[in-house]
């Protein structure tokens, strides 16, 4: 059992839940809790840590998991080592390192659903910086069948302890696409003949809207919303109504009714 905080592999797991450079460098990312390491595809994890707490609950469930690249380490850990790797303040004693499993931009437009036909239904997202907004974005997105996700370079690493959290294993399903140029993958989706919406506080009536086809929809930073380089790429602008002296939503809430008014036009169809 490993018992001292200053061990190498706990300051690495340590450092994989606090850099998200370093994240990216390894190719891996911390993942924390039984129920979400159970939602991990494949051989993806390459790293497991557990207490001795942990494994006499879940010995079933932490041995039918399959480890990649062989990882014969101990894995066996103290509470506190486990507290020290862990982002959450009460720690369910089990977590793993995962590799990373980004997109391209083909991908994301490829408008694969559950049943292989679906339309494209994608949320582009530029500087979006809460984690638990982004979390929740793709947790949403995941259930109202959207079929990829593309995101500013500059915005909050999906692979942020908080947003896993968040997504409560839609992560591991989403079809997510970092952007190095949004402006220019945007222009790339409108030549691919996908319909690209912003959200302004200026557009037309949401609800009178076609989103049967593909389209695709312009989610704004929290604090300032669009900016007018991304905005102005969009064909047309639209608004979500909202009443009372509202001025507007939180990202993830307005993300979350454009996708559902797609879907709901979707199923309607």
């Amino acid at each position: 059992m490993i018992t001292s905080t200053s061990n190498d592999k706990i300051k690495y797991m340590e450092k994989l839940r606090k850099s998200a450079s370093f994240r990216h460098e390894e190719g891996l990312f911390p993942v924390e809790g039984i129920r979400m390491i159970k939602e991990i595809p494949g051989e993806r994890v390459v790293k497991l840590y557990y207490t001795e707490k942990a494994y006499e609950r879940y010995r079933e469930e932490i041995d039918s998991i399959n480890i990649n690249t062989g990882f014969e380490d101990d894995r066996l850990v103290s509470e506190s080592c486990m507290k020290k790797m862990c982002d959450t303040e009460n720690p369910q004693g089990i977590i793993s390192a995962v590799r990373m499993d980004e997109c391209a931009f083909e991908d994301i437009i490829s408008g694969e659903g559950a049943d292989k036909k679906t339309a494209p239904l994608i949320l582009v997202l530029e500087k979006l910086q809460d984690p638990g907004n982004l979390g929740t974005i793709i947790r949403t997105s995941e259930a109202a069948g959207v079929t990829g996700i593309m995101i500013s370079n500059d915005s909050a690493d999906i692979y942020n302890p908080k947003v896993i959290r968040s997504t409560m294993g839609a992560i591991f399903r989403m079809k997510i696409y970092v952007s190095p140029d949004l402006p220019e993958d945007v222009t790339k989706l409108k030549a691919s003949g996908i319909t690209v919406y912003s959200m302004h506080l200026n557009g037309e009536q949401f609800y009178e809207k076609d989103f049967t086809k593909g389209t695709a929809f312009l989610i704004g930073n929290e604090g300032n919303g669009l900016s007018d380089e991304l905005s102005s790429l969009a064909d047309e602008m639209i608004r979500i109504p909202m009443m009372g002296q509202v001025e507007s939503l939180n990202a993830a809430i307005s993300a979350s009714v454009a996708a559902y008014e797609a879907l709901r036009q979707r199923i309607k169809r």
